[in-house]
């Protein structure tokens, strides 16, 4: 993962946030962009990355019949704020969550009551396994993608 000073004193005070933005604990400044409208700075990640993201989690869905979800955030308690997340998501019940917290090197893993027999904790560590190697070397979205497909080979379609 990538690492470099933490900044104490946020850079912009809170009440001069865009609209939709908020301060994360590390100081950085994560913003929503409504559904419609564009990206008016650099969009976090490539579009290359994020259309490999999209169709490792169409493949792994489509092969698996289990929903592929991926959340990444900056969280004080990581697996509080899984949990909190999971039962959120899509099709939760037939669903497995990867949450990746960055700034707390933390990823977590959950899956659904009605495929927790094919997600099972064996499935789970084989991607964070997967996720770790490119995870340091900085590679976010590569480390998920890689997580991804691991698990969608290992998770047995019913």
């Amino acid at each position: 993962m990538a690492s470099g000073d933490v900044i104490h004193a946020p850079a912009i005070a809170p009440e001069n946030l865009p609209y939709a933005a908020a301060l994360t604990a590390s100081g950085r400044i994560s913003r929503a962009i409504p559904l419609g409208e564009s990206f008016d700075e650099n969009p976090p990640f490539a579009m290359w990355d994020l259309v490999a993201l999209d169709d490792a989690l169409t493949d792994a869905t489509r092969a698996t019949k289990v929903r592929f979800n991926v959340y990444i955030a900056d969280a004080a308690d990581p697996v509080s704020a899984t949990d909190a997340v999971f039962p959120q998501t899509p099709d939760a019940a037939d669903s497995v969550l990867i949450a990746v917290y960055p700034n707390q090197r933390s990823i977590q893993i959950r899956s659904g009551r009605d495929v927790a027999d094919r997600v099972t904790d064996r499935v789970a560590q084989l991607g964070v396994t997967a996720a770790v190697a490119s995870f340091g070397q900085g590679q976010l979205l590569d480390g998920l993608v890689s997580a991804i497909r691991v698990m969608s080979n290992a998770i047995v379609a019913p």
